[in-house]
């Protein structure tokens, strides 16, 4: 995965200088081109070497759901024909988090055994922006194996306030 990481960076950073005037037009058109270069079926067919480049642009741009500008195919272009249309999932991830740092805006994901209610969650936030000193965009993913309580990743910060974590707390205290 970080081979992947290191593929997609340069041309994440070649993007977000391109369209430094225009981020949001940028980001409008890349998060669908992203969404559908992750089909496994897409990939399948553009890694075929008797297709050539010129189709599986032509293919990709066919399935965009809005207008796709000269720049974003452009871009698709020199993706597709340096091979690297699997990072392109990647560059979209990392022009994500160059646009956010920019902005001041960081990813912030609360772990939670149980579905937490839009009020919650906005209550959450506040709370975890507070903590963690910075503008958070926060989201959610369920995980049971926490039994109860909330897991926050900012970043490469970690709040775990889970009935899981306590429980493995009082393991390591008691085995000690």
């Amino acid at each position: 995965m970080a081979e992947l990481a290191t593929i997609a960076r340069p041309y994440a950073e070649a993007l977000f200088k391109a369209s430094s005037q225009d981020l949001e037009g940028t980001s409008g058109w890349l998060e669908p081109l992203a969404a559908i270069a992750a089909d496994e079926r897409l990939l399948a067919y553009a890694a075929n070497p008797k297709v050539p480049a010129e189709q599986v642009l032509d293919l990709t741009a066919g399935l965009m759901p809005q207008p796709f500008p000269d720049a974003g195919r452009n871009f698709l272009r020199a993706i597709i024909e340096n091979g690297r249309l699997t990072a392109l999932p990647e560059v979209a991830a990392q022009f994500r988090r160059l646009r956010d740092t920019r902005d001041g805006a960081f990813d912030a994901v609360v772990f939670s055994a149980f579905p937490i209610d839009a009020v919650a969650l906005q209550d959450v936030g506040a709370a975890l922006e507070k903590r963690f000193g910075r503008k958070l965009k926060v989201r959610t993913e369920l995980d049971p194996s926490l039994i109860g309580g909330i897991r926050a990743v900012v970043g490469d910060e970690v709040l775990d306030t889970s009935v899981r974590a306590r429980l493995d707390q009082m393991k390591a205290a008691l085995t000690a």
